[in-house]
């Protein structure tokens, strides 16, 4: 068995669906970042652990997360409230973990992006491979922002999906929540374009190294946003989506925007 660790914050429209698709699990923890609306109550009337904990990034409070929560197994699932848990990864990671020469510390697997009821493959940029599945005490989260699980034991890849629901709370949510994202992204962007570009990385097995290698180059690409359209909309088959492939690049794009806006207005004027 494994533990289920899930970080909310005002995600009463979603906790209960999320926790639904983990009710397989004995252990299950919502680590909440001090709601205000009736996550932690409709939490606790469904059973599960609740634990609070002041945020200051997404790193730092799952970091805190597997400090503090007191976990039952060896092996914890970081879950978020608008993503779903299906039988066939539950039944995929069982099998994983029954194996006695397990020499992994770390799994690795994708999600499927969804919108208006159509999954978005293309234009959602499918498949980024996003650390979730850990051993405690053996990885190390990163990065205030879109995390990276580190570790210096093995990695493994799961072949099934997460189900991920980005506009579960409605497209002002959506907007509202990547406003604050590209805060933070923009400073990462700023910090990012004065690194040298680990060019060795886009050979790495592992594909989240590779993205991170890739990333060091997009971010120097100048009408970045444009190109991300192009790249999602056109290269990627956006196109074949529909209205949902079409929308959903457009608002990848003015992320985009908004991140390079803001550290391009957080730059101190040349003397």
């Amino acid at each position: 068995m494994f533990s289920i660790a899930i970080l909310t914050r005002n995600e009463e429209q979603d906790i209960a669906a999320c926790l639904a698709s983990v009710a397989f699990a004995n252990d299950v923890l919502v680590f909440d970042s001090f709601s205000t609306d009736a996550t932690v109550e409709r939490a606790l009337a469904l059973g599960v652990r609740v634990m609070q904990h002041a945020f200051t990034d997404y790193a730092s409070q799952r970091m805190a997360c597997l400090t503090l929560g007191e976990f039952r197994h060896e092996w914890v699932f970081m879950l978020d409230a608008d993503e779903r848990f299906t039988p066939a990864l539950q039944a995929e990671i069982e099998r994983e973990l029954q194996r006695s020469d397990n020499p992994h510390s770390l799994y690795r697997l994708r999600r499927k992006d969804h919108f208006k009821g159509v999954w978005i493959r293309g234009a959602g940029g499918y498949p980024t491979w996003f650390g979730r599945l850990l051993r405690r005490g053996q990885v190390r989260i990163t990065r205030p922002i879109n995390e990276l699980y580190e570790t210096d034991g093995g990695i493994g890849f799961l072949q099934e999906h997460l189900i991920h629901l980005p506009f579960s709370k409605g497209l002002e949510r959506w907007l509202a929540r990547h406003n604050d994202y590209s805060t933070a992204e923009a400073a990462a962007l700023f910090v990012a374009r004065a690194e040298p570009i680990a060019w060795r990385d886009l050979l790495h097995t592992d594909p989240a190294a590779r993205r991170r290698a890739l990333k060091g180059i997009y971010y120097r690409l100048p009408l970045r946003p444009w190109w991300v359209f192009v790249y999602l909309y056109l290269w990627r088959g956006g196109f074949l989506e529909g209205r949902s492939g079409y929308y959903y690049a457009c608002l990848r794009m003015s992320y985009e925007i908004m991140i390079d806006t803001k550290s391009w207005l957080d730059q101190k004027p040349s003397a």
